[in-house]
């Protein structure tokens, strides 16, 4: 025979059911807590808990080894943590990235690389790696441009002396660059195009022996970059016709943008960032981007900046970064191809 117990429903005005309620309350967030913590906040609460790595891709005492350095300063002094800066020089950029690829996800690796190795190698040589969904800009730290320097006992003194002189010579004229199928190369294939001169391009591995052959008189002008020629240029060893960039850059405040000169087609500037792995927990990458503006921005790093003949970088988001170097590669490409040029293998 089934016995219906009575059954008497709990007051919750009495202190025991109070209890009891606020136990339970207590229990079910402490599971809803349990549910969330390992996904979103367990990677990162304890970050960064061992030496974080900073990877460059040009040689030590290089710029983007001089800004990663800059940099690793910032992060140590805010983060706690000790920051190695190692050099992964190479293909263009190709061997720092891969790096990232390999090592960066757990947000231990990041890289400090130029713009140009996302929107111009890709297009200059063949590479293994997607330049696009393979690593994401968290932060620009500086911009620069590009200028045109000539040997300093060339007849011209300026960018319209110089294509007076190019427009008489029947063969044309060679210019310098420190890459083949970079912005070095296309910027004077650019010139020539709009002022209609007969444009040679002498590709060089790197600047260094480029500016030799310029200071030798083997070469008439160059596009370089400002970091390399800056010192050539204010101890008069060569001389600057114009610069590739927006404004005047505050290290050459006597040499013109091609824009006031009548080419504001050739404007735009280049800028390094901090990169890391696209699966970096994005909490992560957002306090690396928040130390990295915030020390870039410091008296002391503008000062070290402005002798590298370097701007401060905007703070741009992810997406507006992004999307600069979409339309960056899509005017290098339009250059490319308009000049015939074929990938390197």
């Amino acid at each position: 025979m089934k016995v219906n117990t009575p059954h008497t429903p709990i007051d919750p005005a009495t202190p025991t059911a109070t209890a009891s309620l606020h136990r339970l309350g207590l229990a079910m967030l402490a599971l809803s807590a349990g549910l969330i913590l390992p996904a979103q906040a367990q990677p990162t609460m304890d970050w960064p808990s061992k030496p974080i790595r900073l990877i460059v891709t040009g040689p030590a005492g290089g710029t983007a080894d001089t800004l990663a350095r800059l940099l690793a300063e910032g992060m140590q002094q805010q983060l706690k943590q000790p920051v190695i800066v190692e050099s992964k020089a190479g293909a263009s950029g190709a061997l720092g990235i891969h790096e990232l690829k390999a090592n960066g996800k757990s947000g231990y690796t990041f890289l400090v690389i130029q713009e140009g190795a996302i929107s111009e190698a890709p297009l200059a040589q063949k590479v293994s790696y997607d330049p696009f969904k393979d690593l994401t800009p968290l932060a620009q730290l500086t911009r620069t441009g590009l200028v045109m320097v000539a040997n300093k006992d060339q007849g011209f003194q300026d960018l319209a002396g110089f294509i007076r002189y190019a427009r008489q010579q029947k063969d044309g004229v060679d210019f310098a660059s420190y890459a083949a199928g970079l912005k070095g190369h296309t910027s004077g294939m650019l010139l020539g195009q709009l002022a209609k001169i007969n444009m040679h391009h002498v590709g060089y591995k790197g600047s260094p022996p480029a500016l030799v052959d310029l200071m030798g008189g083997h070469i008439p002008v160059m596009f370089d970059g400002v970091t390399t020629s800056l010192p050539l240029i204010r101890s008069g060893k060569i001389k600057a016709l114009a610069a590739v960039y927006p404004t005047r850059l505050k290290a050459l405040p006597d040499v013109p943008t091609f824009t006031e000169l009548g080419y504001p087609q050739l404007s735009k500037p280049g800028w390094f960032a901090v990169w890391s792995h696209p699966q970096t927990p994005a909490a992560i990458q957002q306090k690396l981007r928040d130390v990295a503006l915030a020390h870039f921005r410091k008296e002391s790093t503008l000062k070290q900046l402005a002798t590298l003949g370097m701007e401060p970088g905007q703070a741009l988001t992810t997406e507006e970064m992004t999307a600069d170097l979409k339309d960056s590669s899509q005017k290098q490409a339009a250059l490319l191809k308009s000049i015939g040029y074929q990938p390197e293998n």
